[in-house]
């Protein structure tokens, strides 16, 4: 019970309903989904009648409660958008209309982002399979916090004001970290008194063969690489039977790496020093960097460029685009700019003082992510 607001058991200002849609083959319907942690419901995909078993759909509307009865226990709860009215989902997605004279659907917008609800769906779920379902029942047994009308109004401004601002601050964050990396890049291309040699790769990298001997009972701390410039990442850890590799290569800081099958969405980058040790499996060609040629900073900053990425899918083989693979023969042909060394220094001294403001604005970012659950909570107890 909510410690400075009255509270109502969700049914009695929400109500099951089933606005049932024929499904026939040969007609389009759009289906929905509910993100985990509150994240809203999305349009996911348009598909044919002929493409489900089902009988019959069920569509929202604007306003709606929805759950995803498998995963409300991970924040799978949303208020149906305008951008997914008229979409249509299957019984595992229990929909309830809102008594809209006692509640404003606003106010459970930002409820559903709590991680005080989400733990009493959690609670309420029935054991801990993947595959066990919150009862619509259950989950209209839920305690919520419920002024009046007007104080929902009020607090529901106040919530989203706030809102406001945090955004407002992740986009100048955002604005900061795209113009260092455009000035970055102006380095390299804006320098007519030392113009830049188009230069094959493997004058500048070699392969790096794999190194690791997987062993069953071993654990692996794997890295990844995120597509669109974002750079190599920690990512999970695997023990040897997770997986069907035998060998694997560790990663040492500076070298160079890609996914053969993303690479052309500018999933490259060099290895950070939070990635030192990491592996990555056959799949993710490393290269280790010949400095005396090239400076690790002048890759980092080439191939994270979007301009970059379409001369990269042009060298990537396989016959659907989404399966295209940068080969490492093919990517060692490839010629880049090479810019002289003293430019490529340049580089560096800039490049290493944004990076000192990047990670300032990496921790205001973490920041900004805490403060408006904080918010949430603060709202919800009646503390606004």
């Amino acid at each position: 019970m909510s410690k400075g607001l009255p509270s109502v058991p969700l049914h009695e200002i929400a109500t099951p309903v089933q606005r049932a849609v024929a499904v026939v083959p040969g007609n389009a319907y759009r289906t929905l989904g509910v993100k985990w942690w509150g994240e809203g419901a999305y349009e996911r995909d348009i598909i044919d009648g002929s493409q489900t078993a089902a009988i019959t759909l069920n569509e929202v509307r604007e306003g709606d409660l929805i759950i995803n009865k498998i995963w409300v226990r991970h924040g799978s709860v949303a208020i149906v958008g305008p951008k997914v009215d008229g979409c249509v989902g299957s019984n595992e997605f229990p929909t309830f209309d809102l008594n809209r004279r006692r509640v404003l659907p606003r106010w459970l917008h930002w409820y559903t982002k709590t991680r005080n609800l989400w733990q009493k769906c959690a609670a309420l779920s029935q054991g801990t399979s993947g595959k066990n379902r919150i009862r619509p029942e259950r989950f209209l047994s839920i305690d919520i916090p419920l002024p009046p009308l007007d104080e929902q109004r009020r607090i529901v401004t106040t919530i989203e004001g706030l809102a406001a601002r945090i955004e407002e601050c992740r986009a100048v964050h955002t604005e900061v970290v795209e113009d260092c990396a455009v000035l970055c890049r102006s380095i390299l291309s804006n320098d007519p008194a030392s113009p830049a040699i188009l230069t094959p790769m493997s004058e500048m990298v070699s392969p790096r063969a794999p190194d690791v001997s997987v062993a069953a009972d071993g654990i692996y701390h794997f890295a990844g690489v995120y597509c669109f410039g974002k750079g190599v990442f920690a990512g999970q850890r695997k023990t040897g039977l997770d997986f069907a590799y035998k060998n694997l290569t560790q990663l040492r800081m500076g070298d160079f790496v890609y996914p053969k099958l993303m690479a052309w969405e500018g999933a490259l980058g060099i290895v950070p020093s939070e990635c030192d040790g990491l592996c990555v499996s056959p799949e993710y060609p490393v290269f280790s960097v010949n400095t005396e040629r090239v400076l690790p900073e002048v890759l980092d900053v080439y191939f994270r460029s979007p301009p970059v990425w379409p001369q990269l899918a042009e060298i990537s083989t396989g016959t659907n685009m989404r399966r295209r693979r940068l080969h490492p023969s093919s990517f060692l042909a490839f010629k880049m700019p090479l810019p002289p060394m003293e430019t490529q220094r340049r580089l560096r001294e800039v490049k290493t003082r944004l990076d000192s403001l990047a990670d300032v604005q990496s921790q205001s970012a973490a920041e900004l992510d805490a403060l408006l659950p904080s918010i949430l909570d603060k709202a919800f107890e009646g503390g606004l």
